[in-house]
C-alpha cells in the first residue's frame, strides 16, 4: 500500500495519553505519516512527541478547529485522517475507512457510533442526546448523509478538504466539514465505529457551551447559507 496517508493529530494536554495512542498506531501494517499540532506553551505534549521523534506543527492560534485546518494544510499525502490523540479512535479502524474512500472514490469517509453493530464507551447521556439532536438537525437542515455529525474521526482527500476553506477554529469545525461537503456538491459516506473511553486526561468539549454555539452556527447557516 502506498504511503498515501497522514494522521492528522490534535494533541492539546495529552502528555498522558500520547505514549499509548503512538505505540498502538505503530503496531498497524499500515503507511502513514503523523503531523501532531500543539499550542508552543504546551510543554508537556511537546516532550512526549520529541521522545517519539515525531514531527510538531504548533499552532499561531488556538482551538480544536484550528488545529485541524494547520494541520491539513500542511499534510502532503492524498488522504488525511483527523485523529484524536486521547486514544478514543481505534487505529485498526483506518484500514476500512481508507479502503472505503479508494473504493467509492468519495471525498470524505465519516465514523460513526450510531449505526448498527457501532457503539461509544465514551458518551454519557448529555453528549449522546446532543450527538442525536444535531444529527437530526444536519439531516433536516442540509439534508446530510451522515449518522453521526460530531464525531471527528474523519478520512478525506487532502485536496477536497483544503477546496472548503474551512474558517471555523473551535469545535464548530466538526459541522461546518460536512455542511460545506453537501454544499460544494462532494461526496460523503460513513464507516462503523467503536468509541473507546478515553486513555487519560479529560474532555476538551464543554457539552453546553460548545453545544450552545454549534447550535447557532447550523442555524445561522440554514437561514443565511
Amino acid at each position: 500500500m502506498n504511503n498515501d496517508l497522514t494522521l492528522v493529530i490534535p494533541a492539546k494536554n495529552e502528555k498522558e495519553s500520547l505514549p499509548f495512542v503512538i505505540n498502538e498506531i505503530n503496531k498497524l501494517k499500515l503507511e502513514y505519516k503523523l503531523l501532531f499540532i500543539v499550542e508552543r506553551t504546551d510543554l508537556g505534549t511537546i516532550k512526549v512527541i520529541r521522545k517519539f521523534k515525531k514531527k510538531i506543527i504548533f499552532q499561531t492560534k488556538k482551538g480544536y478547529g484550528d488545529a485541524i485546518i494547520t494541520g491539513i494544510k500542511k499534510t502532503k499525502t492524498k488522504f488525511f485522517c483527523i485523529f484524536n490523540a486521547d486514544g478514543s479512535f481505534n487505529p485498526r479502524e483506518l484500514k476500512n475507512m481508507l479502503k472505503l474512500i479508494k473504493s467509492r472514490n468519495h471525498d470524505f469517509i465519516f465514523a460513526s457510533r450510531y449505526e448498527k453493530n457501532c457503539s461509544s464507551e465514551d458518551d454519557t447521556l448529555i453528549t449522546k442526546i446532543g450527538n442525536f439532536f444535531f444529527t437530526k438537525l444536519g439531516n433536516i437542515f442540509f439534508k446530510l448523509e451522515i449518522s453521526d455529525i460530531l464525531y471527528t474521526f474523519v478520512l478525506g482527500k487532502t485536496k477536497s478538504f483544503n477546496f472548503l476553506k474551512l474558517k471555523e477554529k473551535d469545535f464548530k469545525l466538526c459541522v461546518e466539514l460536512p455542511i460545506k461537503t453537501k454544499k460544494n456538491r462532494m461526496l460523503m459516506s460513513t464507516s462503523k465505529s467503536h468509541e473507546r473511553q478515553r486513555y487519560s486526561g479529560t474532555k476538551k468539549v464543554n457539552a453546553f457551551r460548545d453545544g450552545f454555539l454549534i447550535l447557532k452556527y447550523m442555524i445561522k447557516k440554514f437561514l443565511l447559507g
